[in-house]
């Protein structure tokens, strides 16, 4: 069952065949689970099977047409595409590339486009696209001039309030955990508890958990669990992105076993400073790249300099979305917009710490949808 009224995935397909006007395109070729999602509202968590492929063909003019495998039908028809084709797969002489092809054919297309840029894949094999071209001698594929991308960058105030869910379902969470979580357990333990809170919270499920317990810091952010338990002075990071009714949210928390290092402290006042500082800056207009610039001078202070990589980054569908918070990406902030702000902070020690929060973008500047954390917490 589609997530919104029909209306909302109307307003979706209008506009992007409004930019497909302006770019010369008669269609868009889609692949992608978060297409699925974005245009016909269409969710399962059968993506996690990669045998299957899955084709959603937007004209013009006129509804999407799915192309699927046939396990999927019977789902589709309860979202809002109502033109479905099928087949039934696996098939391995033609597993949905016959069908595909008729349809754009009977179409009429003399060009059709495809995700290109980052963050995008073609979820097909590489043989069968190959074959799709051969079958459609006469149609051109381009890139798609990042219609799909772009559309869902900015939200709609329906996919506001799912985000916004989320992060509340998310924030009630972390706020359990110095109740919950015990100091003589390990991360791997620390892990399982905690998803069962999120669960408990109202969260549909936990794509995305990442964590560290070491002390004085940590040296990754993308660190599954491990059996080690933590020891008096160290922290505890939890970065989730949960999902509820198909959107995400993303943020972490620190954490301290027992006692804080005054170093820790320190640098995680500036995280939360840096937080502040960026978000009162975020307003419609304002170059991605200034933001950045904002944070990476703001975290360099006092022995502590600006952590590697980005800074945030977009969300929604996706944990992470464009644009990324980063020197080179001038875009103009944009209402609607829904952002991480993401500050990472290298300590004198050589390990960092990362303090992550959302927002969304609107005409009264940046609103949080993540509860504001100030001192970290002790378990």
């Amino acid at each position: 069952m589609a997530l919104f009224a029909l209306e909302e995935y109307q307003t979706r397909w209008k506009k992007a065949q409004s930019k497909m006007k302006t770019a010369g395109l008669d269609g868009l070729l889609l692949t992608q689970e978060v297409d699925f999602a974005y245009f016909a509202g269409f969710h399962t968590r059968f993506w996690q099977s990669p045998t299957r492929p899955w084709f959603l063909v937007l004209p013009q003019s006129g509804n999407p047409i799915a192309v699927i495998p046939s396990i999927g039908e019977h789902l589709m028809r309860q979202g809002v595409v109502d033109n479905i084709k099928t087949w039934s797969a696996p098939d391995l002489n033609d597993d949905g590339i016959g069908i595909l092809s008729q349809t754009i054919n009977n179409i009429g297309f003399s060009n059709i486009g495809l995700p290109y840029t980052m963050e995008s894949h073609l979820r097909m094999p590489l043989a069968d696209f190959q074959a799709l071209q051969e079958k459609l001698p006469t149609v051109e594929f381009r890139d798609d001039a990042n219609i799909a991308r772009d559309l869902r960058m900015i939200k709609s105030q329906a996919e506001v309030a799912r985000i916004e869910q989320a992060c509340s379902i998310a924030g009630k969470a972390f706020a359990r955990v110095p109740q919950t979580i015990h100091k003589e357990q390990s991360l791997a333990q620390i892990f399982r508890k905690f998803q069962i809170i999120c669960l408990e919270e109202g969260a549909d499920f936990i794509p995305y958990l990442a964590g560290a317990l070491e002390a004085s810091g940590y040296n990754d952010v993308i660190s599954p669990a491990h059996d080690v338990k933590g020891r008096e002075g160290d922290v505890l990071m939890l970065d989730t992105g949960l999902i509820r009714d198909g959107y995400f949210c993303d943020f972490n928390r620190n954490f301290a076993i027992g006692k804080i290092d005054p170093m820790v402290r320190d640098a995680h006042k500036i995280l939360t400073d840096v937080t502040e500082l960026a978000i009162e800056h975020m307003k419609i207009g304002t170059a991605i790249s200034a933001i950045y610039d904002l944070m990476q001078k703001a975290l360099t202070q006092d022995g502590f300099k600006a952590g590697g990589g980005r800074l945030g980054h977009g969300l929604g569908l996706y944990l992470t979305e464009w644009p990324s918070i980063i020197a080179d990406e001038y875009m103009p902030l944009s209402d609607n917009m829904v952002m991480t702000i993401e500050p990472s902070i290298e300590m004198p020690n050589g390990k960092i710490l990362v303090h992550e929060d959302n927002v969304v973008i609107t005409a009264m500047g940046a609103k949080r949808l993540t509860p504001y954390y100030g001192e970290m917490e002790i378990i």
